[in-house]
């Protein structure tokens, strides 16, 4: 008589009908988010009116549904700077955030390049009152004073797949708690 443990059916998964299925899966929200530097090479960022937590950020968000994460970042970068981003998209880096206290999804995110601003485009940007109230191109080193240290980190991330060509992978962009 066969062994019921090593039988073909014994090993079989339990097969749930698909909505089921991604209802038990962990949920993300995926963002978009475009990178410039000034002629000189130094980050350009905006300073956020809504966070204090990340008070620097690359002009981006989160995709809107049915939305790419190329799309999400051109939109967001039209929308929060006036800037028009041409394609095609030269990914930067891949960012993972797990949930946290005072956010309950995980984090999916891709950082694009917009490359270098002249200083005409630079003074051209107009921001958008309520998300953002200055925009600023620094040295590293300089903003390494200014964010929290995974911000810093990330930023050195991006800065290093610029140079080097080859994306960033940073999942240790996670929410506090």
């Amino acid at each position: 008589m066969p062994d019921p443990a090593t039988s073909p059916t014994a090993a079989r998964p339990q097969w749930l009908p698909p909505e089921e299925f991604a209802a038990s899966l962990p949920k993300a929200t995926v963002f978009g988010a475009v990178f410039f530097t000034d002629e000189d090479d130094r980050p350009v960022q905006l300073h956020a009116t809504y966070s204090v937590e990340h008070p620097w950020q690359w002009p981006g968000g989160i995709a809107e549904p049915g939305e790419r994460p190329w799309q999400t970042a051109v939109r967001e970068c039209r929308e929060e700077t006036g800037l028009l981003v041409p394609g095609p998209p030269r990914l930067l880096a891949a960012v993972f955030g797990l949930p946290g206290r005072d956010w309950p999804l995980s984090t999916v995110g891709y950082v694009f390049d917009g490359g270098r601003l002249s200083p005409g485009r630079l003074a051209g940007i107009v921001l958008d009152p309520a998300e953002h109230d200055e925009v600023r191109a620094l040295g590293v080193a300089e903003w390494g004073e200014l964010m929290p240290e995974r911000d810093r980190a990330r930023l050195e991330a991006v800065m290093t797949a610029r140079r080097t060509g080859t994306p960033a992978y940073f999942d240790t962009w996670d929410w506090e708690g």
